[in-house]
């Protein structure tokens, strides 16, 4: 019986990224007749072990410091949502925007930031440590879900946009003055990702999406949390005024109300700010491509210059009160001891990792032997990690 021809959406905008003109995937595979490639990506990444471990992965809180704060897997969620709504609006295709937006984070290792602190540290010499070249080794690698190939064998577009999705890593025009990493050095030479252009409109759209979920749901999350107060936020750009505007129309209700009127008025603001600067740029480049967005020489999709200001001023605050503050210190500290003692530990007794983390890292190179270990670590969960520290440094419970 032939196949029936593949449903593709209502017709995109030109500068689009269309799913029946992918470049298709690194590995040739016969399509489905009932999803496009793009949705078949999304598919792909929700049904990966690393996206559910997204649940016990730090944003800023540790797991166990409170059921209703963000995790990596609510935050991808939010990023995922506000992307959607972009791209349907500029008629782009939104099954894109929503796999790089879910994609986005697969790469952080237990406790967030400061995990990934000291794997760059314990991998010096060793290749280093990127999160975001952590992601594509999971993408690409590390999970197994087909025996006819590593990795889940996304298409190009995903791909691309998963990887460089703030932007250009090599060339003129990259965003960040260092290295490549060598994970993604090592598979661009399998795979062209036109490092040097930037992603297509649709993972533009999930970098920025992803900036306006965490300046609000950290503000969210800080605020209720106790971290910062009220009345010391009324004071700070964007949070501020939104914060203002909410006493006003909501007087009798309960601060966490408040609030919560507050980060929804924002993220509205936020996201109406880059639609107009993006529509202003569009107009004025007339893409008539998705290559012509990547070959546009800057970003497409972007914040006006007016918030970027105000979200610098915001991200200083929420640096200082929040990411610092010394209650998260207190536990980042925990945290840094802990990854850098079980590193230590599987990098000078490598015959207490588990068997087939074992046999991976068996007769290899000390640089090859770490990357496992980096690989191993990377995939934990805070909870796990805090579980198999204690296992392993506490006597008591070492038989358990």
């Amino acid at each position: 019986m032939p196949s029936m021809p593949l449903a593709f959406p209502a017709p995109l905008a030109p500068f689009a990224s269309k799913a029946e003109a992918t470049r298709g995937r690194l590995h040739p595979e016969e399509e489905s007749s009932g999803r496009t490639p793009f949705q078949r990506d999304r598919d792909r990444v929700l049904h990966t072990v690393a996206f559910r471990r997204l649940k016990h992965k730090t944003q800023v809180f540790v797991f166990h410091e409170g059921d209703h704060y963000r995790t990596r897997l609510t935050h991808s969620l939010e990023v995922s949502q506000i992307a959607r709504a972009m791209a349907r609006t500029l008629k782009l295709d939104e099954d894109l925007a929503e796999v790089v937006a879910l994609g986005h984070d697969l790469g952080h290792p237990a406790f967030g930031h400061t995990g990934e602190d000291v794997l760059i540290e314990m991998m010096e010499g060793a290749g280093g440590f990127d999160h975001n070249a952590q992601t594509l080794r999971l993408l690409t690698k590390l999970e197994r879900q087909h025996g006819a190939y590593p990795g889940l064998n996304l298409t190009w577009e995903a791909l691309e946009g998963t990887v460089k999705h703030n932007g250009p890593l090599i060339g003129e025009h990259r965003t960040k003055d260092k290295p490549l990493p060598l994970a993604i050095e090592e598979y661009a030479e399998k795979h062209d990702l036109w490092l040097h252009a930037w992603p297509s409109l649709e993972a533009q759209l999930a970098a920025l999406s992803d900036d306006i979920a965490y300046n609000n749901h950290d503000c969210d999350d800080g605020l209720r949390a106790g971290l910062i107060t009220f009345d010391e936020a009324m004071d700070v750009p964007l949070i501020g005024p939104a914060l203002h505007a909410a006493q006003k129309d909501w007087p009798g209700e309960p601060r966490e109300v408040q609030i919560a009127e507050a980060v929804s008025s924002l993220i509205g603001r936020m996201v109406a700010d880059v639609l107009g600067e993006t529509r202003a740029r569009l107009e004025a480049l007339n893409p008539q491509s998705a290559d012509d967005i990547r070959l546009a020489g800057r970003a497409t999709a972007a914040f006006s210059e007016g918030m970027t200001e105000e979200l610098k001023v915001l991200r200083g605050f929420l640096f200082e009160r929040v990411y610092r503050h010394y209650k998260v210190n207190q536990v980042r500290s925990q945290a840094k001891r802990i990854v850098r003692d079980l590193f230590v530990l599987f990098r000078d007794e490598p015959e207490v990792l588990p068997p087939a983390w074992f046999e991976r890292q068996r007769g290899e190179s000390m640089q090859k032997r770490k990357r496992v270990i980096c690989d191993y670590i990377a995939g934990m969960t805070d909870r796990y990690a805090i579980h198999e520290h204690k296992r392993l440094f506490d006597l008591s419970r070492s038989f358990i």
